[in-house]
C-alpha cells in the first residue's frame, strides 16, 4: 500500500509540475512523511528531486533558450552555493511565532515567512489579468537567478521564485519548460555539493533503515513517468495555462509557508 501512495502521487506531482517548472519536492515530501519521520522523508524527497531532472534536460534541454540559461542560471549557481552555506547560520535562528495543530507543533521561522511575502507577491503577478500583461526585461534576469539560487540554497524552494521570474520573461511555453528545467538541474547540482553530506550520509542510512529503498526507487521511476506522461501533452498546453498553474501553486505554497505547515 505504501509504495502505491508513493508511485501514485510522484506520477500525479511530477506530471502536474512539469509545466509549472517547480513543487515536486515540496508536495511530495508530505506523502514521504506519511511512512517516514521527517528527517528521513525529507531525505527520500531530496533523492526523487534531483533524480527528476535528469530526463526533464534530456527531453527538452534542446528547447531551453541558452541565453536566458546563461544570465539566469550562473548567478543562480553562484548563490546557491552562498544560500547553502547560510542555512547553517540561519538553521539556530529562532521560530517567530510557534503553535499546536492537530497535535502537531507547527513552528513559522524568518526564512520561511520572507519566502512566503515572496511567493505572494509573484502569485498576483501571476493571477491577475493586467499584470500578466507585464514582462522582465532580460537585463533582469540576474537579479532572478540571484534570488531563485540564494533562497533554493537554504531551503530549496527555488523553483518557485525561478519560474514566476522565467514566466514574464517572454518565453514560449516549450522554451520555458525546457529552460525551467536546465536551470533548475544546474542549482539543484550546486546546492547538493554543498549540503549533500547531510541529505546522502547519515539520512540515507536511516531509508536503509527504515526500508525505504523500495519507496524511494519506486518514487524515481513514477516520478520519471511523469515527466513522459507531461510531454506528451505539452505543445497543447497555451502559456496562459501555465501561468495560471504557476500561480495557484505559487499561492497555495506561500500560505503553507506562511502558516508554517510547510
Amino acid at each position: 500500500m505504501a509504495l502505491l501512495v508513493v508511485t501514485l502521487a510522484a506520477l500525479a506531482v511530477s506530471a502536474l509540475t512539469l509545466f509549472s517548472g517547480f513543487g515536486l519536492g515540496t508536495l511530495l515530501m508530505p506523502v514521504f512523511a506519511l511512512f517516514f519521520p521527517v528527517e528521513v522523508a525529507v531525505a527520500a524527497t531530496a533523492v526523487v528531486h534531483a533524480a527528476n531532472n535528469v530526463p526533464k534536460v534530456a527531453l527538452f534541454g534542446r528547447r531551453a533558450d541558452w541565453h536566458v540559461v546563461g544570465r539566469f542560471g550562473i548567478p543562480g549557481i553562484l548563490f546557491a552555493f552562498l544560500g547553502a552555506a547560510a542555512l547553517g547560520l540561519l538553521s539556530g535562528a529562532e521560530p517567530l511565532v510557534g503553535y499546536q495543530l492537530g497535535g502537531r507543533s507547527v513552528q513559522v521561522t524568518p526564512i520561511k515567512l520572507v519566502l512566503a511575502v515572496l511567493m505572494l507577491a509573484f502569485a498576483r503577478a501571476e493571477l491577475l489579468p493586467q499584470a500578466r500583461k507585464l514582462t522582465f526585461e532580460r537585463r533582469w534576469l540576474p537579479l532572478g537567478g540571484v534570488l531563485s539560487g540564494f533562497f533554493g540554497g537554504i531551503s530549496g524552494h527555488q523553483g518557485a521564485l525561478r519560474s514566476a521570474f522565467l514566466a514574464k520573461s517572454g518565453l514560449s511555453t516549450e522554451a520555458f519548460v525546457a529552460t525551467n528545467a536546465v536551470t533548475g538541474f544546474l542549482v539543484d547540482a550546486a546546492r547538493l555539493a554543498v549540503y549533500g553530506a547531510l541529505f546522502f550520509g547519515s539520512h540515507l542510512e536511516t531509508v536503509k533503515a527504515h526500508g525505504g529503498w523500495e519507496l524511494v526507487a519506486g518514487g524515481t521511476a513514477a516520478a520519471f513517468g511523469g515527466v513522459l506522461v507531461g510531454s506528451r501533452v505539452l505543445e497543447k498546453v497555451t502559456m496562459s495555462a501555465v501561468q495560471t498553474l504557476t500561480g495557484v501553486l505559487l499561492f497555495v505554497i506561500a500560505l503553507g509557508l506562511g502558516a508554517g505547515l510547510i
